[in-house]
């Protein structure tokens, strides 16, 4: 199939995504509260603009690290093999983390990033992911605030891409190829 044919079909409006980010904000302030400053790290590059709006939200002194994986290079499938490409700089051990993805699918990266940064000895760590695709797990692992649970299709937008394509859409669409 020739992956280069493909329109984009809105599933989630940026109005959507501003007001659930807002509320996940609300919802972390509150868990985090009294910390003296939260350690976000970001996953790159698919979680940045999800990370600039989630962390302009927070009502609390923040800290923003990112890591870099690599587990898709240009396939719209997950090659299960994860790679670190960019680690994060500042120490951890003793501080509140939370750990904000994109889109978690079948669960590997996650799991991967979430036992480095634990061996690390933060005092919390929890984990934000703006997509949850739970019909593709393959690993046990799960966020615990997400945006939105959606179905088993390829999405672009907000950040996430296909092919290093569609990061700057305001909205979240689902890729479907035509013949």
């Amino acid at each position: 199939m020739d992956h280069s044919n493909y329109v984009i079909d809105e599933m989630i409006s940026a109005k959507s995504i501003a007001a659930r980010v807002e509320t996940l904000a609300k919802e972390i302030s509150e868990y985090f509260k009294g910390t003296d400053k939260l350690v976000v790290v970001g996953l790159l590059r698919g979680s940045f603009v999800f990370i600039a709006d989630l962390t302009r939200e927070l009502d609390m002194p923040v800290e923003i690290d990112f890591m870099e994986t690599s587990s898709y290079g240009n396939s719209t499938e997950s090659s299960r093999e994860v790679r670190i490409l960019k680690d994060i700089r500042g120490e951890i051990e003793g501080r509140d983390v939370l750990v904000v993805e994109d889109i978690v699918d079948t669960g590997h990266t996650l799991n991967h990033v979430v036992k480095i940064l634990k061996s690390r000895n933060p005092a919390r760590m929890k984990i934000c992911a703006l997509l949850d695709k739970p019909s593709r797990r393959e690993v046990d692992i799960s966020a615990d605030w997400i945006g939105f649970e959606i179905p088993d299709k390829f999405v672009v937008g907000y950040g996430i891409d296909y092919a290093q394509r569609n990061r700057n859409l305001g909205h979240i669409g689902a890729v479907r190829f035509i013949e």
